[in-house]
């Protein structure tokens, strides 16, 4: 390794000395910010045998930064007073699975392999509106019919884990990473259903099948992550090549705050992460639904009023005292949708994040928020409305966040640069406002799109609640959708 400032951390084992124990899909820079972290710290603790290969499942972007830094970058810590440079070196090899899905086939089936981790974003789990499997999806089709070339992680997983199976080899421990609901179990879930219908594919019935394998005999504990990681610019690779003096074509920032809460299931075994700072439980659920609902809740709300406001970035909207109280309002909504017995301390944790929101030196920036919001709103925003509903309240400002998403996609072309953020419903979206429904008649149509609040009974109460939102945003902006609240 060069030479590098005093005041730069850097790697403190002998990288060749470490071997391979996790696989990662989705090396983005999440995933360089968090868990790639809390295993450098193991393996500075002489943890050396759980080396990271990391997987790209499209791009070759993040493998082409790194392998000519033979895998190392820098994590910026960044304070709104100071900012700690550290160079993180537990990702050992870079993999892109269209090039080479073979090399991904190999090391997920290498007995050191033990652990396979995913931050894929919501989307990449292929879900239908329902909450299932969306059997249509091409790469799922192509997956079913050519499982030795699989493209999704589905895919991979499935087919590496009946690798496994005939070789004689233990399952590994399957550990989301991503923003869903019991991630852990909804991941199991999908991949059952995708091995139930592989194994239909190839005749196989019954018990002996790969689902029933899966079923029973792969972990797949439950976590929750949180640490904010905003994406990269050109100005931030020139001034962290001034204070290394050499370059990083693909440093991260991220914010000082970093969590990580795993249900303890690992029966291959797992790195001694609670010595590191994360916490290890039974249950992730009272926590994810904190973290989802608080955290990021109030970030989609940030995200989606701060373009409506032309508010680039969180530090900047969460300054505008108009959506600084929303926000509040927002949180005092959803708290009570919370488990009241299982110790949270909300009071700390929102103050907290008030905290976060206001560090000026991230520029989080709110169009990069925004993406994915048909993913992202089931599990942020609707579920707490529904719930809220269920306990006899009006979720009026959680209605609004889905409103001012609406609003937002609608903008886009218009008073919002034409791809300023995307959405996996953007082309049927498009088709939708292009036919100038009545407001209800637009947001009823958007939810059917969306899946939100499938089968539910509170169906119709959020769709007019967020209707009469939508009509406020398109009148008079956000101004009047706030002052309309009271």
């Amino acid at each position: 390794m060069l030479a590098l400032p005093a005041l730069v951390a850097t790697p403190s084992y002998a990288r060749n000395k470490v071997l391979p124990g996790i696989v990662h899909l989705g090396v983005g820079a999440f995933h360089r910010a968090h868990q790639a972290a809390y295993v450098d710290d193991c393996l500075a603790a002489g943890e050396t045998d759980w080396g990271i290969v990391g997987v790209s499942l499209r791009s070759a972007d993040t493998r082409d930064a790194l392998t000519p830094q033979d895998g190392l970058y820098t994590l910026a810590i960044r304070s709104s007073g100071a900012e700690k440079l550290q160079v993180i070196g537990s990702i050992g090899a870079m993999l892109v699975a269209p090039e080479d899905p073979g090399a991904v086939l190999a090391a997920l089936t290498d007995p050191r392999t033990r652990i396979v981790t995913l931050t894929i974003t919501e989307k990449a789990y292929l879900r239908a509106a329902g909450g299932g499997l969306d059997t249509a999806h091409p790469d799922i089709v192509h997956d079913l019919a050519t499982p030795e070339l699989p493209k999704t992680a589905h895919g991979f997983l499935a087919e590496a884990l009946a690798r496994r199976r005939a070789a004689g080899t233990p399952p590994f421990t399957v550990l989301c990473c991503d923003n869903l609901p019991a991630n852990g179990a909804t991941l199991h879930r999908l991949l059952v259903e995708f091995a139930e219908l592989r194994d239909a594919n190839l005749g196989v019935k019954g018990d002996g099948g790969l689902a029933d394998h899966i079923a029973h005999r792969v972990a797949f504990p439950s976590s929750m992550v949180d640490r904010i990681v905003p994406a990269t610019t050109d100005v931030d690779r020139t001034r962290i090549a001034e204070e290394l003096g050499v370059e990083d074509a693909w440093p991260v920032m991220t914010e000082p705050f970093c969590q990580w809460v795993v249900e303890d299931n690992f029966p291959g075994g797992r790195p001694a992460w609670e010595k590191f700072g994360v916490t290890m439980v039974d249950d992730v659920r009272p926590f994810e639904d904190m973290k989802l609902r608080l955290l990021n809740g109030s970030h989609s709300a940030i995200a989606y009023l701060g373009l409506l406001s032309d508010h680039a970035t969180v530090d900047r909207a969460f300054a505008d005292p108009a959506i600084r109280q929303f926000v509040d309002r927002l949180w005092a909504e959803a708290i009570p949708t919370l488990p009241a017995d299982a110790g949270l301390d909300t009071s700390a944790y929102t103050a907290e994040l008030a905290e976060r929101f206001s560090n000026t030196a991230l520029a989080h920036r709110t169009a990069q928020i925004a993406n994915d919001g048909s993913q992202k709103l089931p599990q942020r925003i609707v579920a707490s409305a529904l719930e809220c509903i269920e306990a006899g309240s009006v979720p009026e400002h959680l209605t609004l966040v889905i409103a001012a998403w609406i609003a937002a996609c609608e903008a886009r072309g218009k008073t919002l640069p034409e791809s300023h953020f995307t959405d996996p419903l953007d082309e049927r979206l498009t088709a939708l406002f292009g036919r100038s429904l009545p407001t209800e008649e637009t947001v009823a149509a958007v939810f059917d799109l969306a899946g939100f609040a499938g089968g539910s009974a509170e169906r119709q109460t959020l769709v007019e609640l967020a209707a009469a939102h939508l009509v406020h945003l398109r009148q008079g902006g956000v101004t009047l959708a706030l002052a309309a609240l009271g």
